[in-house]
């Protein structure tokens, strides 16, 4: 077998450097392979430029990209009204520029270089690098000190994900991780114990129970795969095995642990043991009882509330041998364009600073299960509120704070990285592929979008 483990010295870009990458598109054949938008197209503030931001007016419009995560376009509107209440004087158009985080970053790729780009747009956990790479997106950290938002109030986690060099260049916005679901009627008729399994292995062990209770077409375990979804929910298999997917910028498929996680993905779906199930919608699929459990967003927990005939129950994920954090974070941050001009950019960080305000964050908690991103709505009244009437929704916070870990860079930095992983893991899945044949070449090409879109420009 092959092995992707580099002797160079690591390298660790600085700002300037990174900003270098902004003419990678022509080199970037692999990713349009992979049906990612290239690197490439931006153009942003180069260092040593600062505005004077008490010097400029706020711009009377603005235009906010969004996807409505956990299905909130009247909750944003509301949001909009609000804002406006406090500031009418400028207009927010609120465009749904796509129906996922994929589609907003091709449109906005797209939009590069036009007059078509917004003031304020979505940017995903394994998009606002690119994003940042591409010098589309501003550090907003200047003009947040001329608004005094509050960001030591941000949990540390979720606005830190968005820190390279000292600089941040998205705020927290519709933040999640992975969420464990379990039907409560189904646990109660296979006799198992009110709780989430503690590990992999104890939900192998109770499948066979759960199997006996769902549907013929149904399984214990509901799972999906696909971009921005497998290699986020792989990243906890591999993470409890003592693996991971890289080392920095080091790919690191070729361990023990990796393979180990590998195959056991190939065979939750595969063989006589298997236990995962995919389909059109699982959400939906667990909540008609199709599935026993299900792996999903923490942005969909209000939505199963609602949609579920029957009692919800949550945990953490489960954990492998290794007792270690194993939990992702991810959702979305939004950021500014560093191509509008300073007025533009103050009115989207103005609203950018109410949206994130710790009652419109406990608001959007509470309307959709995607976690507070302010420490003060965490422990707020509003939250406490909603934890003693649904307890369900205290689980991810809890989560969050006792389980999660900085996703591994491969994924999340390198250009493509996520499509590359997702297809491999797409193969496990769907093909019942070993592993030894399979993460090679994911290897490699992970290797080979970093020396062609990385590499050459330190």
């Amino acid at each position: 077998m092959t092995t992707s483990r580099r002797t160079t010295p690591l390298w660790t870009p600085s700002r300037r450097s990174l900003l270098q990458l902004s003419g990678l598109g022509a080199a970037g054949g692999l990713l349009a392979a992979c049906s990612g938008p290239s690197v490439g197209g931006g153009g942003g503030e180069e260092e040593g430029e600062a505005t004077d931001w008490a010097s400029i007016e706020p711009a009377t419009e603005i235009t906010w990209w969004s996807n409505h995560p956990g299905n909130t376009k009247e909750l944003e509107e509301s949001y909009i009204a609000a804002f406006n209440e406090e500031y009418p004087d400028i207009k927010i158009n609120h465009v749904t520029a796509g129906a996922n985080y994929d589609e907003i970053a091709q449109r906005f790729q797209a939009a590069s270089g036009t007059d078509d780009l917004p003031d304020l747009v979505i940017a995903s956990d394994v998009w606002w690098f690119r994003y940042y790479v591409n010098g589309q997106i501003m550090a907003i950290d200047d003009v947040f000190a001329h608004l005094e938002v509050d960001t030591d109030d941000y949990v540390e986690t979720l606005y830190s994900d968005y820190e390279y060099e000292d600089k941040h260049y998205a705020a927290p916005y519709a933040r999640s991780t992975p969420l464990f679901y379990y039907n409560k009627d189904i646990w109660a008729a296979a006799g198992l114990p009110d709780r989430g399994p503690e590990t992999w292995a104890e939900l192998q062990e109770w499948a066979p129970a759960l199997q006996a209770q769902v549907p013929a077409d149904g399984q214990a375990l509901g799972l999906g795969i696909g971009p921005s979804w497998a290699g986020w929910w792989f990243s906890n298999v591999i993470w409890g095995l003592g693996g991971n997917m890289s080392d920095d910028w080091t790919v690191t498929l070729d361990t023990e642990e990796a393979l180990t996680a590998g195959a056991f993905v190939r065979d939750m779906y595969n063989g006589e043991t298997a236990f995962a199930g995919l389909g059109s919608d699982t959400n939906a699929d667990f909540q008609a009882g199709i599935f026993a459990c299900l792996i999903g967003s923490t942005g969909s927990l209000k939505g199963h509330l609602d949609a579920a005939p029957f009692e919800l129950g949550t945990s953490f994920l489960p954990n492998g041998p290794v007792d270690a954090p194993n939990v992702p974070t991810g959702g979305a941050g939004l950021a500014i364009p560093s191509s509008r001009t300073p007025e533009q950019q103050l009115a989207a960080a103005m609203f950018l600073k109410f949206l994130t305000e710790t009652d419109n964050t406990a608001l959007f908690s509470q309307s959709t299960g995607y976690m507070p991103v302010r420490t003060s709505a965490v422990e707020g009244d509003i939250m406490a509120a909603v934890y003693e009437e649904t307890p369900q929704f205290r689980t991810s916070v809890d989560q969050l704070q006792q389980k999660t870990r900085v996703q591994d860079w491969v994924r999340v930095f390198t250009p493509g990285g996520d499509q590359i992983i997702t297809d491999g893991i797409e193969e496990l899945v769907l093909a019942g592929a070993n592993p030894e044949d399979v993460f090679p070449d994911v290897s490699s090409k992970l290797d080979v979008a970093f020396e062609d879109n990385v590499e050459p420009y330190l």
